[in-house]
């Protein structure tokens, strides 16, 4: 089992230089504690998301880690002109070592992508389109291409990628008929759903990638996302929890409230129904030990992503999630 780290980088109430320097000195201490990876939201127009830029932050987390990979999770696609974004993929896995991992998606919200004048309806559609464009610009030296929604001629591909062909693929996924997408792409994947909904989602992965002919030793990583507090007793932690999952929630939810609707994940109001569904943890490192291995059996994830900065949490209080999971808990699951 792997550890990763996963945030939207919402607002946590301290000014934005004083939170981006904070994370940054957390992710020097995943770094060292042994995580896999750090994957960075995009959402724009809300204070759910303050990096709407996610490679300018991850520029700099390239220069402040050694081992700990790093991208989007994920690049709204329809939002970028492709050129640029080859350029950007191409400089970051360049500044990075070859630690770039390349998160795609469409853009879950039509509120956000409709700030850039994108017409979210096109997203079946328009998505798939820049996928095939940047994975070609990624492989070719010059590109050319004509679709629905880009048209380029020859134009040089000057930056390649350190990794080849190109960086490892992403992606979100929230139904298990999305997970034919993903191993048809050979997409690492992640899920923040509960234990029944991501186990169908990764069943249905292993089922689609056998479908291809593949071993399973090929496998991309399959894995679950979830809120994550660590303190030295269970209640503080949930008392933690409870108070950073509503400015958390808060902000997930502001443009759909404002638009009249509702946001369609379904989250609760409060962190103790995901506790209760075992969709969260809040605890001791001992007690995450267990329900790891629980959400492993349940799951059949190989991947655990953790967001332990969310809402109001302290840069203190995220440290000591981070400290107590590599010190106690990544140990564990190394053999």
């Amino acid at each position: 089992m792997k550890f990763g780290l996963f945030e939207h980088m919402d607002d946590s109430g301290i000014p934005l230089r004083q939170q981006f320097e904070k994370r940054l000195t957390l992710l020097e201490a995943s770094d060292r504690y042994g995580f896999y990876a750090y994957h960075l939201a995009e959402h724009h127009g809300t204070p759910l998301g303050l990096a709407p830029s996610p490679g300018l932050f991850l520029a700099a987390v390239a220069q402040r880690t050694k081992r700990l990979r790093l991208g989007p999770l994920a690049y709204s696609l329809p939002l970028y002109h492709p050129i640029r974004l080859i350029e950007e993929i191409c400089m970051l896995d360049q500044m990075s070592g070859g630690r770039f991992e390349l998160g795609v998606g469409r853009g879950v919200s039509p509120f956000e992508v409709g700030f850039y004048g994108v017409n979210p309806a096109d997203g079946s559609r328009q998505f798939p389109e820049a996928l095939r464009l940047i994975k070609q610009g990624l492989t070719s030296p010059e590109l050319t291409f004509h679709g629905e929604f880009y048209n380029f001629d020859k134009v040089p591909m000057v930056l390649k990628p350190v990794q080849q062909p190109y960086p490892p693929l992403w992606y979100g996924v929230l139904s298990a008929d999305a997970a034919y997408w993903a191993a048809l792409e050979k997409a690492n994947i992640v899920t923040l759903l509960p234990p029944d909904g991501a186990r169908a989602i990764i069943e249905r992965y292993r089922q689609e990638w056998k479908k291809f002919g593949r071993p399973d030793s090929d496998l991309p990583l399959m894995g679950i996302s979830r809120h994550v507090v660590l303190a030295d007793s269970e209640a503080a932690a949930v008392r933690i929890a409870e108070r950073a999952y509503r400015p958390w929630l808060k902000h997930m939810e502001l443009l759909w409230i404002q638009n009249g609707t509702k946001l369609p994940l379904g989250l609760p109001p409060e962190i103790g129904l995901l506790l209760e569904a075992r969709a969260a943890f809040a605890g001791t490192a001992s007690g995450f030990k267990d329900y790891v291995s629980e959400q492993k059996r349940l799951t059949g994830a190989d991947y655990f992503v953790c967001d332990v900065a969310f809402g109001d949490l302290s840069a203190e209080e995220s440290l000591q999630t981070i400290k107590l999971i590599g010190e106690q808990v990544i140990p564990h699951f190394a053999h």
